[in-house]
Parts: structure tokens; sequence; C-alpha cells
């Protein structure tokens, strides 16, 4: 089969995306989970003792037998969708070619939703299955990044300016902890999800009553039948012709708030690049510019924050579905959902797959890290070396003036000449700071800047039984003990069974 580069293909199939959630949203696994829902509806009606003519057990062996749509049946689906208008009736024809003993039988008593929306809940579902335990591989990439640079002092920044010190492993866990939410919410979108089951036109099921002529027993049991052999362990109890587009907002609003974290994180690394503190992963013969060849973007990051902003918008695409919905069901839903609900799959799938190749390279420069630091930290250091003369028997309001003209001084020749910030020096050189000279250099030390954060990656990440004495953890139960002993984060991790495991970085297609 050629190439054909003369028509438009999504980036997300050329460029972005794997194969799995590709193949997931490819016609063949929805036309083919069409047939599957089509089998599981017949051999249900069959073992609840449905007579009718055709539905026998070998009429649904030949149904099973032509599961996968074949290539030629492509064409044959697409010359009845021109001839008819209607997608599902396309397929009926054709699956009844390949299955003629059942021809008569295949959808018997459903309406098409029970398809359309069948495959489409287990694409939700099959797709959130997929995502996971990618997300899943991304923190542990950082968890394992936050506990190599626990104890690493870099600037905190807010408002854009100098703050005080944090560590580079502690703006990791920032990270870490917002997109622990999304996989939070990931999996509660999944969990939460139902079979729409068999409920007919307008969701009463009437067609299936009068199939089991009045038993209300039988139909509800073929409802439990069918939404098992989908692999869900319940089905929505109320639904219109459809599901409630209410679902697709759920999943769709989770998804788009995955795409804020990615974008958010994404903008972060870009803007620590700008400082040259920290780089995502550049490979050897990358090129950063077609016209200034010195130049190292962070490529990598800019398209995950592009990327991460397309699938924030997924969630309004199906809120305003779900809002324009008409009592029972219009069909103003169907055309766009085609479109936004593979697409912010997918568009997951690329984040995902970018962000994971990211955190595997990050590479950050205490060079650079300690000459910025270096540059703010006099300032910073100024309340500590007014207590410590404080401490002496210096007034502390005399020590805060002259702290305060050095710094002015100091701050003077950084911005009107360029000059470095020599406020230790001039500190060093004022006979009014002889009693704590010797102490300079200890209270100059950025560790002592960073508070408790070495201790809050551990405890966040590793577990939290560090405060309790010995004799304190053994009055602890053994339930208490397997919580406590292992942190926020490696619990999370435990159960997709990738804690403390090496991945390889996830390859990006360009």
């Amino acid at each position: 089969m050629t190439e054909n580069y003369d028509v438009y293909e999504t980036p997300f199939n050329s460029r972005y995306c794997s194969k799995e959630m590709k193949e997931l949203f490819s016609p063949r696994n929805r036309f083919s989970t069409w047939r599957k829902l089509w089998v599981w509806l017949a051999e249900a009606e069959l073992e609840l003792g449905l007579q009718v003519e055709g539905l026998t057990k070998e009429s649904v062996d030949q149904m099973k037998e032509h599961i996968e749509i074949q290539n030629d049946e492509f064409l044959i689906a697409a010359e009845e969708e021109k001839r008819r208008r209607h997608d599902v009736m396309a397929h009926i024809h054709t699956f009844g070619i390949a299955a003629p003993k059942a021809a008569g039988i295949i959808h018997l008593g459903a309406t098409s939703c029970y398809v359309t929306d069948g495959a489409d809940l287990c694409f939700l579902r099959d797709g959130l299955n997929l995502l996971l335990p990618k997300l899943a591989a991304v923190i542990q990439k950082l968890r394992d990044f936050a506990i190599q640079y626990k104890d690493m002092p870099t600037l905190g920044y807010t408002h854009g300016q100098s703050a005080q010190l944090v560590t580079v492993g502690k703006r990791a866990c920032t990270w870490i902890q917002d997109l622990l939410m999304d996989l939070r919410n990931l999996e509660r979108a999944r969990d939460d999800l139902r079979f729409r089951g068999v409920k007919g036109t307008t969701g009463t099921q009437a067609s299936f009553l009068s199939l089991f002529k009045g038993n209300h027993s039988k139909v509800k049991e073929l409802d439990r039948l069918i939404t098992a052999k989908a692999g869900f362990k319940s089905a929505f109890p109320i639904t219109t012709q459809t599901y409630s587009r209410k679902v697709d907002v759920s999943i769709c609003q989770a998804l788009g708030s995955l795409g804020s974290t990615c974008e958010f994180i994404g903008t972060n690394i870009r803007l620590l690049a700008s400082f040259k503190e920290m780089e995502e992963p550049f490979e050897k013969d990358q090129t950063g510019s077609s016209a200034m060849a010195y130049k190292r973007n962070p490529m990598r990051s800019e398209r995950l924050c592009s990327l991460g902003r397309r699938l924030q918008n997924s969630a309004k695409d199906s809120m305003d579905t779900y809002a324009h919905q008409w009592l029972e069901r219009t069909l103003d839903d169907s055309a766009i959902r085609r479109i936004c609900i593979p697409e912010a799959y997918l568009c997951a799938d690329a984040c995902l797959i970018l962000l994971d190749n990211i955190c595997s390279g990050l590479v950050p420069y205490p060079a650079i890290i300690n000459s910025r630091i270096a540059q703010e930290l006099p300032f910073m250091t100024t309340e500590n070396i007014i207590m410590a003369l404080a401490a002496k028997g210096v007034s502390r309001q005399e020590a805060h003036e002259q702290i305060r003209v050095l710094s002015h001084e100091t701050t003077l020749v950084v911005k009107t000449e360029g000059g470095h910030n020599d406020l230790l020096d001039r500190i060093r050189r004022t006979v009014f700071f002889q009693p704590i000279i010797e102490e300079l250099d200890q209270l100059l030390d950025p560790k002592t800047f960073i508070g408790r954060a070495p201790q809050q990656v551990e405890d966040y990440i590793e577990g939290r039984l560090g405060p309790y004495t010995k004799a304190q953890r053994e009055e602890l139960s053994t339930e208490v003990l397997d919580e406590l002993n292992d942190g926020e984060v490696d619990m999370i991790l435990k159960r997709y069974k990738i804690a403390g495991e090496k991945a390889k970085a996830a390859e990006l297609h360009c």
C-alpha cells in the first residue's frame, strides 16, 4: 500500500500518537466492535430462550466467525451508506452478507445507539486503561528525579521575581502532586463508567419487552447479560435513546484537566530553560534553529504546551454537545463526537508520550543554579544577619538600618552599572558587622534556607515513618505501618506495578 501525500492527515496519526491508541479508534476496531455487540445481543437472546426464526446456535456461530470486518467489506458498507444515508443500517447489511444465516436477526430489538453508544463506552473505558499506565510511568520518572535532587537548593520564584529558596526535587513534587490529581480523576471517570445496555429507542426497553412477550425479568436479565459480556459491572438504569452525554463531559473534563497540567509543567520547564537552570533532553544531532545554530530551543516542552492547550478545549466541546441535546435525543451530537472524543484521547496520548520523554532526561545545571543563588542570596540572608547581631547584643533597629543602607547601595550598582551583587563584600568591610563576620559563611549556606524541603520530598514520596520513634512504631498496627511505610506517591505507583522500575524514555516520532 503506497502512502497518499495528496490528502490531509491529522498530525495525531502521522506525528504524535501511539499505535495502540490509533488502533483503538480505528474504523476496523469500531465496526468490529459493533459486530461484537450484535453477537452478544443474539447470544443473550438465544440464552434466554427467545424463539425467533433464524436465531439459532448456527447463525450466532456464523456471526462469530466474521466478527472482524475485512477490507473488502469496508467498500460494501461505504456503498450501502451512500445509498441509505445510515451507517448502522449499512453495516447491518454488510454483516448480513458475511453471515447470511444471521442476516434476519442481526440487531434484533435494538436501536442504532445500541451499537454506536455501546462501542463508544468500550472505547472510553479501554482508552483510559491505555492512558493511566502511561501517566503512572511519568509520575515514576518524576518521582526518581525528585528524590535525586531533593536537597539541591534553587531559587524559588513568586510574581516572576526571585523568592525564598526551594529545592529542585521539591519543585518536581509540585508537578507530581498535580499529576496524581489527574490520575485520580481519570481513575474515577473510568470507574464511574457504566454500560448503556439494551434500552430501545427511547430508553424504555419496549421493543425487548415485546420480544419477550411482557416478561420483565427476561428483559432485565438480557440487559445484565450483555453488560457483563461487554466487560462492565453495571449498566445505567436510566437512558434515553443514548447514554447521557454528561458522561462524555466527565471524561473530557478529566482529560482536559490533564491537558492543563501538561501545559503548566511544560511552561515551568521552558521558564527554567530560559534561565539556563534546567533543560529537557537535547539530542546530539538535534537542531534548535534553522538560522541560529547555537540555539537549544525547548521544542518538546513547547509542543507539550501546544497539545495540552488543545486537550483542555475538548471539555468545552463535550459540554456544548451535552447542553444542546433535545429531550430523548437529537443527531447533532453525532458528527462532533466522531471528532472530539477520539481526538481528546489521541491528544492525551500524545501529551503523555511527550511528558514521559521529557521527564526521562531532565538536566539541571548546578553551576548556573548556584550562580543565580549567589546573585540573590545576600539579600535573602539579611534577616539572618540581623538576628545574629541581635543575639550578640546589637540593637535590632540599628542593624536593620545598616543593612538597609548597604542593600540599597548594592542594588544601585547592580541595576545601573550591571555589577555583581557585592553586598557581602560591603558587610565584611563595615566595622559594625565585625561581631558576626566569622559566622557569615555559615549564615550564607544555601541549605539553611530550604526549610523542610528535602524531608517533605521524602515524606511525600517514600513514607512518613520518619517522625516516629522505634517505641511508637511498635505500638502501631500492621495496617497503619503498611500505610505509613510508603509515601503517597509510592503507594499509588505500587498499584501500577512500576514502583522502582527504570523504564526507557517514550520515543518521539519526530
